[in-house]
Parts: structure tokens; C-alpha cells; sequence
């Protein structure tokens, strides 16, 4: 039996104000972010809207949970980032997958 795709999971880009509202975080911060970290960069439309990839949203998610969750300053998250980011990768990577089971089974 295979599993069907929500339609979060089949969306190839997500808008600033999705993004915002997935973090809990206004979008003026996420702006903030994109000029104080070199490797965060949203595609722009025609328009010059932000589009953010999954990639994207990867990058976010460390930089939150640095910044948000274990209260790094910006310099600090960019040494942080630059020096263990596979291992950082991994440990969002978890707490997200977390956070869904705990979605899950609350809804149950």
C-alpha cells in the first residue's frame, strides 16, 4: 500500500508568508535572516517575490532552531552552521519528524 502525498509534500515552493507562518516568525525576520546568512537564498519571480525551496526551508529550520530555540546570537549560528552542519542537519532533521509523531498522536 503506498502512501499518498499531501499536498504540502507535492508543493515545489512555498511563499514568505507560509514559511513565516510554518516558523511562528514574522516575515520581516525571515528577510533579516536571508541578508545575515550567505547560504539563504530564496528564488524571486518575475516580481521579485521570495519562492523558498524545501532547501531552503532546511536552511531556515537550522538557523531557527539556533537562533529561536537555543538563543545563539547571528554570529554565532554562522560559526555554528559553518562548523558542524551536517550534524546540525541531522538533529533538525529529528526534531522535525518528532514534531510530526507529536502531530500525529495528538490528533488521534
Amino acid at each position: 500500500m503506498a502512501l499518498e502525498k499531501t499536498d504540502d509534500e507535492l508543493k515545489r515552493y512555498y511563499s514568505i508568508g507560509e514559511v513565516a507562518e510554518r516558523f511562528g516568525i514574522k516575515t520581516s525576520v525571515i528577510r533579516f535572516w536571508e541578508g545575515e546568512f550567505d547560504f539563504l537564498k530564496p528564488h524571486k519571480n518575475a516580481k521579485g517575490d521570495r519562492r523558498f525551496t524545501k532547501a531552503n526551508l532546511e536552511q531556515l529550520a537550522l538557523i531557527h532552531h539556533l537562533v529561536k530555540e537555543r538563543g545563539f546570537t547571528l554570529e554565532g549560528a554562522r560559526r555554528e552552521i559553518s562548523n558542524s552542519k551536517q550534524e546540525l542537519k541531522e538533529k533538525v532533521e529529528l526534531l522535525d519528524r518528532l514534531r510530526r509523531i507529536r502531530k500525529t498522536l495528538s490528533e488521534l
